[in-house]
C-alpha cells in the first residue's frame, strides 16, 4: 500500500511549506516527496508540471541554506496514467539544512518523526552540528548567523590588515557552505563569550571593589581587559642618587601574554567566562579548558603549544599580537627572571590558570625598613659605590647572582635588580641563563 512514512510524503498540490519536509528529509534519511498525491494515496495528478517543477526548483535554491541542490532531484513521472511531480531528496553531509529567513533554530531546522515534519529540538540541531563539523569548535556553523563585524573591522584596519569577503573565507570565518562558522561568531558583536573582571580588596575574595564583565568581539574584549588591568597596574617610585626608577607592579608584557593565553587558548565549547581576578599582591587569570589531549604543564613551561584554535590563534598572528605559537608562557618567565617571586602555572582536567604575582608587594614585604631608599637620601658617590662593591665581588666570584648584590649590600631585592640592570646596559656585565639559572658574568 502506497502510504507515508518517515521517508515519503503526499502533496496534493504545491503548497509554500513543501520546502519544510526537504530540508527535513535532507537532515534525516533522505526521502521522497510527491506533488499531485493527497494524503491518503489517491492520485489526482497536477495540470502545469513545468511550472511545478520550476516554483520548487526555485524554493529549494533561494531559501534552502547551506546549498542543497546537489541533493535533490526533482522530475516528471507518471502514476495512474496522471502526471506528478516527483522530489527525491538525499540526506546531506552538510546538516543542519536550515531556512534562510529562520536561520539555525528550531523554527528554521526540521527533521521527520514518522510521517511529519517538525521543528529540530536544540539538542538534535547541535548534535548534527557536531557530526558534520567534527571535534573543532571553530569552524563549526554558527547558529547565529546574523552576525555583524564592525568592531573587527576596525582592529584589522589600525592594524593595517584586510578584512573583506575574501579574507573572511582565507581565514575561515566563512566555511566552504558559505556560512558562518563559530570562529566568526567569536569576533562578532554579538560574541557572547565572557571576561570577567574582579578587584578585591586584600588578597582574598572577600570583598569587591570594581568589577566589570566583557563581551562582543574578542578583539574588543582583549583591548577592553588589558585596558582594566592596566589602570590597576600602579607604578612605584624608587630613587638612587638623582635618578628615579619607575617599577609597575606587573610588567605589562606579562599581563599582554597572560591575557593573549587565556583568550587564544580558551575552550569555547564551554559557556563559563574567562575570569581575572586582581588582589594587591598578585593577577590572577582562569581559561575553561585545561591541556590540549597529549600535552603535559611540563611540555608547556618547556614551550611546547598544541593548539586548541589554530584558526584564532592564526589571526592573532597576522594581526602581529602574538609573534610565534608556544612562546607566551616563555615570555611570561623572562619578564620575571629578575624576580625571587616567580608566576605560578596551575591546569587541572578542564581550567588552565595562570598567578601574576605583584613584584612591588613582594619586594616592600622582603625589604628591611632600615635599607629603604628614599628620594635625595643616597648621593650618587652611594650609587658607584654600590656598583663598585658589585663588580669587586663578581670578579672574585667569577659570577654573581642577584642575592649575591643583596646580601653583599643590604639592599632591597628590586634596588638590586635595578643595579644590576643598569650594569648591563652599560655593558659592565653580561647575563647568563634564565630565571633560576640567570647569573651575572664581567663583560671582559
Amino acid at each position: 500500500m502506497f502510504v507515508e512514512n518517515k521517508t515519503t510524503e503526499f502533496k496534493r498540490e504545491y503548497v509554500e511549506d513543501i520546502k519544510n519536509t526537504i530540508v527535513a528529509f535532507a537532515n534525516c534519511d533522505g526521502g521522497t516527496l510527491y506533488i499531485g498525491v493527497d494524503d491518503d494515496g489517491k492520485v489526482y495528478g497536477i495540470d502545469n508540471v513545468d511550472g511545478t517543477m520550476l516554483r520548487v526548483i526555485n524554493a529549494i535554491r533561494d531559501t534552502v541554506r547551506p546549498d542543497i541542490t546537489m541533493f535533490v532531484e526533482c522530475r516528471n513521472d507518471v502514476m495512474d496514467e496522471k502526471s506528478i511531480v516527483c522530489i527525491t531528496v538525499q540526506r546531506g553531509t552538510a546538516r543542519p539544512y536550515y531556512l534562510r529567513g529562520k536561520g539555525i533554530r528550531p523554527e528554521g531546522v526540521y527533521v521527520r518523526q514518522g510521517a511529519s515534519t517538525v521543528p529540530a529540538t536544540d539538542a538534535a540541531i547541535l548534535n548534527m552540528i557536531k557530526e558534520t563539523s567534527g571535534d573543532s569548535y571553530e569552524t563549526a556553523r554558527s547558529l547565529d548567523q546574523n552576525l555583524t563585524f564592525n568592531k573587527t573591522a576596525d582592529f584589522f584596519k589600525k592594524r593595517k590588515v584586510e578584512f573583506g569577503k575574501a579574507q573572511m573565507h582565507t581565514l575561515h570565518l566563512i566555511g566552504e557552505d558559505d556560512t558562518y562558522t563559530n570562529l566568526a561568531f567569536l569576533l562578532s558583536e554579538q560574541c557572547t563569550h565572557m571576561i570577567k573582571l574582579a578587584v578585591f580588596e586584600g588578597s582574598k575574595k572577600f570583598v569587591f571593589k570594581d568589577r566589570q564583565e566583557l563581551s562582543g568581539s574578542l578583539l574588543e574584549q582583549l583591548e577592553e581587559a588589558f585596558s582594566y588591568i592596566d589602570r590597576y597596574n600602579r607604578t612605584r617610585a624608587e630613587f638612587s642618587g638623582l635618578d628615579r626608577l619607575d617599577m609597575r607592579d606587573y610588567p605589562p608584557e606579562a599581563i599582554r601574554e597572560a591575557l593573549l593565553n587565556a583568550i587564544v587558548h580558551r575552550d569555547y565549547s564551554f559557556s563559563a567566562a574567562t575570569l581575572i581576578s586582581i588582589f594587591e599582591n598578585r593577577i590572577e587569570f582562569v581559561t575553561v579548558g585545561g591541556l590540549v589531549k597529549g600535552i603535559a604543564l611540563d611540555d608547556v613551561m618547556l614551550g611546547v603549544s598544541a593548539l586548541r584554535n589554530q584558526y584564532l590563534a592564526n589571526i592573532f598572528y597576522r594581526l602581529r599580537l602574538i609573534e610565534a605559537y608556544g612562546t607566551g608562557i616563555l615570555k611570561i618567565k623572562e619578564c620575571y627572571s629578575d624576580y625571587a617571586i616567580q608566576p605560578m602555572i596551575e591546569t587541572t582536567g578542564n581550567a588552565f590558570k595562570i598567578t601574576l604575582p605583584n613584584t612591588n608587594f613582594h619586594a616592600e614585604k622582603q625589604k628591611a625598613p632600615n635599607n629603604s631608599i628614599t628620594g635625595g637620601s643616597t648621593s650618587l658617590t652611594k650609587k658607584e659605590e654600590r656598583m663598585n662593591t658589585v663588580l669587586k665581588l663578581c670578579h672574585s666570584k667569577g659570577s654573581i647572582v642577584r642575592n649575591d648584590v643583596e646580601t653583599a649590600l643590604g639592599v632591597s631585592q628590586s634596588t638590586a635588580i635595578l643595579l644590576l640592570r643598569e650594569l648591563t646596559d652599560e655593558g659592565v656585565l653580561i647575563k647568563k641563563g634564565k630565571t633560576k639559572n640567570l647569573r651575572y658574568y664581567e663583560n671582559i
